[in-house]
């Protein structure tokens, strides 16, 4: 099976960068050339894909999606438990990060 080549995708790419910059707009992601944004976002997608969608279809209505969606999102951002971040929610990971930096203003 053959292959296009990669380089029409990079330079397509380049184009793409070149356009924003003529056009004074910054690039919505990382670092110029920084695969790391699509690379969470596809795995996001995935896991939201495996969870939700696939898992508690099939769906009646656009609304049973959605609301399915809000619940997940919700999950994801406030109940799910992180083993990278000692196995609490990533809300309150983030809430005691802010804490724990007023204290040490307040302290300095």
């Amino acid at each position: 099976m053959l292959r296009q080549p990669v380089e029409s995708t990079q330079y397509l790419s380049i184009r793409y960068t070149e356009r924003l910059a003529q056009a004074n707009i910054d690039a919505s992601v990382g670092s110029i050339g920084d695969s790391y944004d699509n690379a969470m976002a596809e795995t996001i997608n995935g896991l939201y894909k495996t969870e939700v969608i696939r898992h508690r279809g099939p769906w009646r209505s656009i609304e049973e999606v959605e609301f399915a969606t809000l619940e997940w999102v919700d999950w994801f951002n406030n109940r799910r438990l992180l083993d990278a971040i000692g196995y609490v929610p990533p809300a309150e990971f983030e809430m005691a990060y802010y804490r724990q930096q007023e204290e040490s203003a307040d302290a300095a």
